[in-house]
Formats: C-alpha cells, structure tokens, sequence
C-alpha cells in the first residue's frame, strides 16, 4: 500500500530513496474569494503588494490558463468539491445542492487516511461534515447571523453592506456565534489564519488535508489593519479595459454587484475600489504567511502540497462591470500556484485548466484512486512537463444568459438571452477590447468554434444548449 501510495509523488520527479520511505504529501488549500488572475506581484501585478504569495510562485509552479467554469461562489466551490461541471454536480442546472451520490474531494482523501479539516467560508449546502471534513474550525456561513440590516455594516467607504449578510462564524457542530461579528470585518483573515494555523500545529501521524476558504477580496470590502493607506486610489491605474458602461446587458446587468457603485462608472469610485481592492488581497496574503511559517515552524513545509487559487475572478471596473457574472478573462480566469514536494520551481504552464482538476491532481499526488464520479483530470503530467496538456480547449458557462469556449488564443461568447456574440484573439488583444464576430474574414472561425462549444454542451446535459444554438450574431455596435 505505501509503494503503491508513493507512485502520484514519484510521478512529480521528488528525489526519494525508495518508494517505501515516500510519505502521503500534506495538502494544505488557499482559497480566495473574487480574485482576479491579475492580481499577484510575481505574475506580472506592479501595483499590488502579495510577498508571500510571490514566494510561492517562485518557488512553485503558477497556471496562467485556469479557469472559474462557472464565476458564482456557491457553484464554483461545488465543482472544487465534486471535480464535475456544473451541468453534472446537482439538478436542476445550476443547482443549489450537490448530489449526494457524488464523490467529494475532502470525503475521498478522508476515506483514504486523511484527516480532513476545513477553515473559513463553507458556501455549500448543508454542512462540512456532510462532505466529507472530518473537523471545522473558524467556521464561517450563512444562517443565524441574528439582524443584518444594523446601520453600523457598512463598508469601508461607509456604504450599507449587502453582501455576506447573514454569514456569522459557528462552531465546529454549526452553532452561530453572532457576538464574533456578523459580516464581514476588517481583521477576518487573521481570525481564518488563526484557525488553520491551530490545526497545523497538531502535527498529526497522517497526512492532512486542510481547506482555508478566505472571503477576500470579496465585497463589502474592509480595510485589513495595517494596510488602510497602504493604495492610495490616486495612484492607481485603471484596467486597459475599463469603460463606463458595458456596450449591451450581458445577463446581469441590474444584478446586485453591478448596482455597487454609480453607473456610468466614475473613474474616481472605480479607483477606490481598485484600492481597497488591492488592500483586501494584501492583508489576506499577509495571513498566508502566517499559515505558511507555520508549517515551518512545526518541520511540516518539506512535505506540504499547498494549493492558491480563487473561486473565481471579478470585473472592478473592466468591461464597465463590477461583478463577477461574466466570461471575460479577468473573471473566468483565476490564479493557480502549486508549491511543494516534487512540484517544479519558478515556472509557469500555459496549459489551460479547471478547477474541478484539484480534485485528481491531488488523488494522484496522494497516490489515491481517483473516484469515477470525477470529471476533471489531473494536471500531473503538464507539472511534469511543460509541453503537456490535458484539454484541447475549455467551456466557460452562466445562467442561461452566457456561454464561452477558449481554443489557443480565440475565445468566443455567446449570450443567448443578448442575440449577441464575441470573438476575441487573446494573443493580440488579452484584454478583451476588440470583438472581431463581425468580420467577414471570422466566419469560419466563428462556426468551428461554436459547433465545438455547442457538442461539449450537448454532452454534458446543458438543458439551454438550443438557444445557445440560436444564438445570432449581430453587429457591434
């Protein structure tokens, strides 16, 4: 069994004396919330300050092509979970529970030895130890967060707060523990950092697996302490991208997030926010190092997998959105840094990816069947190889309003509810800025991509793939 457990982390190229003195790798899992890929100093982010993250990508390996199948928490963290699309973890599409009959990442580690702890924002139904995590601590949800319409939660322009209304810590059992703060605070990360870094000094026997579900850089954004004048929003640049206003309703155009700020965009709110923003992502990446000098302290680091990504990007601005519900680049793509044994130093794969991947990369790396029920496919072999890859191209999908597909550097997005459709190349235009699915010289392109798009969907059960079909495209305007 042990021989058979060391295969995953000899497949990474870790230098060991023999299969049977390889160990099971620790796994521990950083997970933001509402991050752009853009937004880590050491791919390519000259405004914002992430050290610590910084350190694990230069010592790790960073996908630059991962993608949020689906930019919603709940249904992304739900394929996290599952390692299956949207289409597939629940009915009806998108589903608000997960089939229980599905195998669950924390539940497969679990069964094979793992203890299974989980800190931070559980954004799925029912409870964590229904999903396979064995223990919680500094658990963060909805439900019995006592009165969320008080004057006193607002944000850190002194706006009334709407978002994470209701979400309070509980404890391990899901007891509400309204007197720690309802909402979100200012110091939340360091109370999340708290948590896992108490789990971590235990040192078990066997290997752990150890979720920290961050809520930065969500909105209502805090200031961290120490970091409230840190950006200041004179300074910052707007993206390339930004516009007033999206040229036509992309599906969300009155949603909640998008009612946020003024409309047209102000550049001087945009700004602001982009600073706060930034603030948010700063002081979690301060707590990251916290975690991580813990597994330091405690001789835990040298046989630690950990895993940063985000549950999904954001607009801020871009495109003259602020949310998330959208398939652009800086929403659909997330970061995704790998660090640890036998994971390659300072490099970076192009190779494009889904979350719902984790999941059997992490079987793998374990030495752990990956379940049937899984969909997503481990990304072993492109950290071994940079030449590899495990997808020829990827679907990005919202509501009924949204569909996308990424091949190479061409990406089309189709919205059914608009009559419209978006053809960008990525390799000249990354920010999304010129939509080609007008021109006449695209309509090959346009075709091969969609009867691509529109198979996959097919495939997988969308039950709106006829009027993704229907979908015209019209002239830009």
């Amino acid at each position: 069994m042990r021989a058979v457990m060391a295969l995953g982390i000899l497949a990474l190229g870790l230098s060991l004396g023999s299969a049977a003195e390889a160990k099971r790798p620790n796994i521990l899992f950083l997970l933001s919330d509402d991050q752009r890929p853009d937004t880590i100093a050491a791919l390519g982010n000259a405004t914002i300050q992430t050290p610590n993250l910084d350190r694990l990508a230069r010592g790790g390996t960073a996908f630059l092509r991962a993608v949020a199948a689906y930019p919603i928490c709940f249904v992304s963290r739900a394929e996290i979970l599952t390692g299956v699309c949207a289409f597939r973890y629940g009915a009806p599409y998108p589903a608000t529970k997960v089939d229980p009959s599905l195998a669950t990442w924390a539940g497969t580690l679990h069964g094979a030895g793992y203890h299974t702890w989980l800190v931070g924002k559980w954004d799925t139904n029912g409870g964590p130890k229904t999903h396979g995590f064995e223990e919680t601590s500094g658990l963060y949800t909805g439900g019995g967060g006592g009165t969320e319409t008080d004057a006193h939660y607002v944000d850190y322009a002194g706006r009334p707060a709407t978002g994470y209304r209701g979400y309070t810590f509980k404890t391990d059992d899901g007891k509400p523990l309204p007197e720690m703060g309802v909402g979100l605070t200012p110091d939340i990360s360091r109370r999340f950092a708290d948590a896992a870094i108490g789990f971590i000094e235990r040192k078990p026997a066997e290997p752990f697996f150890l979720e920290v579900a961050f809520t930065a850089p969500h909105d209502p954004r805090q200031l961290p302490p120490g970091w409230e004048t840190k950006y200041d929003p004179k300074t910052i640049v707007l993206p390339k991208n930004f516009r007033p206003e999206h040229p036509f309703d992309h599906g969300n155009l009155h949603g909640r997030d998008e009612l946020l700020l003024t409309s047209p965009r102000q550049p001087e709110e945009v700004r602001a926010e982009i600073a706060a923003y930034y603030a948010a992502i700063s002081g979690m990446d301060e707590q990251i190092g916290r975690i991580v000098e813990a597994l330091q302290a405690t001789g835990q680091i040298e046989n630690t997998v950990i895993i940063f990504t985000s549950d999904q990007g954001l607009a801020v601005g871009s495109h003259g959105l602020l949310g998330k519900q959208n398939l652009y680049e800086h929403t659909l793509g997330v970061p995704l840094i790998f660090h640890g044994p036998g994971v390659p130093q300072g490099e970076r794969r192009e190779a494009p990816c889904y979350l719902r991947d984790l999941f059997p990369t992490t079987c793998e790396m374990a030495g752990v069947a990956v379940p049937a029920s899984v969909q997503g496919r481990s990304l072993v072999p492109v950290l071994r190889d940079a030449g590899k890859a495990v997808y020829p191209f990827l679907i990005g999908y919202y509501t009924d309003a949204q569909r996308a597909i990424r091949e190479g550097s061409w990406k089309l997005i189709l919205y059914p509810k608009a009559k419209r459709a978006q053809l960008f190349n990525l390799a000249d235009d990354p920010d999304e800025i010129d939509d080609l699915s007008t021109r006449a010289d695209q309509v090959g392109r346009i075709a091969d991509l969609r009867a691509q798009l529109l198979a996959w969907l097919r495939e997988n059960g969308d039950p709106n793939v006829d009027a993704v079909a229907d979908t015209s495209i019209a002239p830009a305007k």
